[in-house]
Parts: C-alpha cells; structure tokens; sequence
C-alpha cells in the first residue's frame, strides 16, 4: 500500500488570501493568525498576496479571479458570518460556502475555507485565531498533496 504523508512545508509556495471585511476586527485578526502561520511553515511573505473584498458574498469571486491567473498553489478564503435574526444569515454562509467549494472543483485548487459561522460575536472570538492558523495549514498540506499526486 503506497501512503501519501502530510507535508506542511511552505517553502516556494505561494498562497492567495481572500478576507471578508464585514467584521473587520474579527477578520482581520483570523488574517493575522493565518499569515503569521504561513510564515512559521516557510512561506515567504513576498508569496503571500492578500486582497479583501465587503463580505463573506464577494469572497468566491475573488477567489475565481485568483485561481484564473494560475499564479497561486493554494488559495484561503477569511471571514466571519455572524447569525441574525433573519435568514439572511442561510443565504450568506449557504452561498458563499459554495461558491468557495465551486472554485477549488473548477479550478483543481486548494482552497482553505476559513470563514466562521458562529451564532453570535463570542464564538466568533473564541474561534479565529486557531482557525486561522488552521487555514494556513490545510492550504500548504493540499498544496503539496496535489503537488505530490499530479
């Protein structure tokens, strides 16, 4: 039996980061934590290129965007989706979880989606900085696998 071992090695990849600003202190600290982690794993900061985008919504297209320039091993997707008292709240973490899932199938990309749906602020809070550093992780493990596989 041929096994594949996890490789989490970063060094020469480079790393795409798309953050949803709604939520901007929660996001913004899930970026820190996700890049401080690249960084640990080897990548290089002149690898990483991070844009932002208003909201959870707008993540999928921009990652799209990324993935067609086919000048990223792997992509993470950052933010957070807070439930409300309405639906909206489906719509938003249903959508854009799909169009995150959509992206990587069509594209053959990892992507790291690192996007919280929480019930409310707290578990928001207690979640974004392993979930972060998580993403960074997932994003340089798939990139090597497919690497490896391909």
């Amino acid at each position: 039996m041929k096994k594949i071992a996890p490789q989490h090695h970063g060094k020469g990849l480079r790393i795409g980061i798309v953050q949803a600003r709604f939520s901007d202190g929660i996001g913004s600290r899930l970026l820190a934590a996700c890049t401080g982690r690249l960084l640990d794993l080897g990548v290089k900061s002149k690898h990483i290129t991070v844009a932002t985008v208003p909201g959870a919504l707008e993540v999928p297209l921009a990652l799209q965007h990324m993935a067609a320039s086919r000048q990223f091993d792997a992509l993470i997707a950052l933010g957070v989706i807070i439930r409300g008292e309405t639906y909206h709240f489906e719509l938003v973490a249903n959508e854009s979880g799909a169009g995150v899932s959509r992206v990587a199938l069509d594209f053959h990309i990892p992507i790291a989606n690192a996007i919280l749906t929480t019930e409310d602020e707290a578990q928001a809070l207690a979640r974004m900085e392993v979930k972060g550093a998580e993403a960074a992780v997932v994003a340089v493990e798939l990139a090597r696998l497919l690497q490896y596989t391909l």
